[in-house]
Parts: structure tokens; C-alpha cells; sequence
């Protein structure tokens, strides 16, 4: 769903400068990370007076209800009025695709396809174990990541990570960009397995991968983590996950990872 967020922000009266800073900057940091997780989609300056403006922005979310959580979470919250407006499609919207006809104009058949669609299926967060360093091998460093446990949740899944059956079996190359066959099976909560395999790579600015390579708990919004995913299972009414192409957004944690995972249509 997509919202319509109007701020208005007011500072306290006698707020030091130093927590106003602290504030605004924690903010910045919160408004990249909603844009990593698809939640920002576009931001602006509405003027209300000469010298004075409001924030306006364009927000996706599952619910109203998880809008509001994102929102109350943001660092300057107490300090702003928030008003959220839910927005549905209009027939007549300029950037909406249109419908597709069997011929062209001239009479020749159309070639036009449809643009891709993104639609949350579910959000893994899997503990991890010590990494296994095999060595440098041919194709780079070689080294596995033990998924050791988690939970995941969606709008029609949710479950547990099998840590058995799971793991991360990674190419470091010479620059620090990590190649990755991700293996795990999930089971959800009425007993279905789910077999999960992606191909992922996650880079970025060589202080960013240090960061990531000692541990710290650096914010998804600094690097790239990405894959493309298959999904298999047994179960018959979930059928329709073997014949999806998926794709997720990643980001490493001090002792985990977070896979929000998406079924391109």
C-alpha cells in the first residue's frame, strides 16, 4: 500500500543544539534505512511560509498499521505532527501501464511486455554461527557461514529456519566483494518445508567491507546486498512459489542477517 505522509516539525523550546544535531542526524540515518527496505520511495519540501517548510513524502507499506510503526520509530517522532493519507490507483494515472493491445497502431503486432511488479512474500532474520574458512581456493577465498536459526513472517508465510539444513557458502574476492550460494530450508508454522536457494553478492567502498569484516553492525543503506532466489516446496497450495522468480534485499548484522524477500511478477 502506499501512503502520503505530511510532517510538521517542532522543536522544543530550550532543546540543546547538540541533541538537535543528534536528532536530525539519527533521522537521516532512519530515512536511508527505510529507503533500503522499499519502505521511502520519494521525499519533498512542501514551503508554508518564505523560509519555512514541511516535509512531504511517498511511503509503501504492508498495512496502515505497519505505516504507523515505521513512523513512531522515526528519532524526531515526538517532536512531529504526522498526518498519513492511504492512496489507491486512479484509472486515469499518466504513470500506471497501460492496457495491452494485440496490435500496434500500424496494424503490426505489439511488442510491448509488462513492467515487473515487486510483492512482499517474507522477511527472514537468521542468526549466524562462525564462519568455516576453507582458504584460498581457485575461484578466491572460500568460506562457509553456518545459518544457525531464525524466524520468518509474510503476508501468507510464516515459520522457522531449519539450521541444519542451512548455510552460506561464500567466494571473498580480492577486493572484498562477497559472492554467495545461500542454501536454507524453512519450515512454516503448520509444518511445510520450504527449500531456499540464492545467488547473492553484497560489496561496497572498501571501508564499508572492513566494517562488515570486523563485525560492526554497519546499516544496509552503506553497501549493496542483493540476490536472486528459487524457491521449492511439496506443499500443493503453495505451488506457486515453484514457478516464482524472486529477489531480495539484504543486510549483514553484528550476528545475523536480514533477507526481505520479493516475488517479481
Amino acid at each position: 500500500m502506499d501512503f502520503l505522509v505530511e510532517f510538521e516539525i517542532n522543536v522544543p523550546d530550550g532543546t540543546p543544539e547538540v541533541e538537535r544535531t543528534a536528532r536530525e542526524d539519527a533521522e537521516s540515518a532512519a530515512a536511508a534505512k527505510l529507503v533500503a527496505q522499499g519502505h521511502l520511495i520519494r521525499l519533498w519540501k512542501r514551503h508554508v511560509a518564505p523560509g519555512a517548510s514541511r516535509p512531504i513524502g511517498l511511503y509503501r507499506a504492508e498495512s496502515k498499521a505497519e505505516m504507523d510503526d515505521l513512523l513512531r520509530a522515526l528519532p524526531l517522532s515526538e517532536w512531529m505532527r504526522i498526518t498519513v493519507t492511504s492512496l489507491e490507483p486512479h484509472p486515469n494515472d499518466p504513470a500506471a501501464e497501460p492496457p495491452v493491445s494485440g496490435h500496434r497502431q500500424g496494424g503490426g503486432p505489439s511488442r510491448d511486455v509488462p513492467e515487473p511488479r515487486l510483492t512482499k512474500v517474507y522477511s527472514l532474520q537468521a542468526t549466524l554461527g562462525p564462519p568455516l574458512e576453507v582458504g584460498e581456493t581457485a575461484r578466491g577465498h572460500r568460506r562457509i557461514v553456518p545459518l544457525t536459526g531464525g524466524t520468518f513472517s509474510g503476508p501468507e508465510l510464516s515459520g522457522s529456519l531449519v539450521p541444519a539444513a542451512s548455510a552460506d557458502w561464500q567466494i571473498i574476492l580480492a577486493d572484498g566483494t562477497a559472492l554467495g550460494d545461500i542454501r536454507y530450508l524453512l519450515r512454516t508454522d503448520r509444518g511445510d518445508l520450504l527449500y531456499v536457494r540464492s545467488r547473492s553478492i553484497r560489496h561496497g567502498s572498501p571501508e564499508v567491507l572492513a566494517r562488515l569484516a570486523r563485525g560492526e553492525d554497519v546499516d544496509p543503506g552503506e553497501y549493496t546486498f542483493r540476490t536472486s532466489t528459487r524457491i521449492e516446496t511439496a506443499a500443493p497450495d503453495l505451488d506457486w512459489l515453484n514457478k516464482g522468480i524472486f529477489i531480495s534485499v539484504a543486510g549483514r548484522q553484528a550476528a545475523g542477517v536480514i533477507y526481505e524477500t520479493y516475488l517479481v511478477e
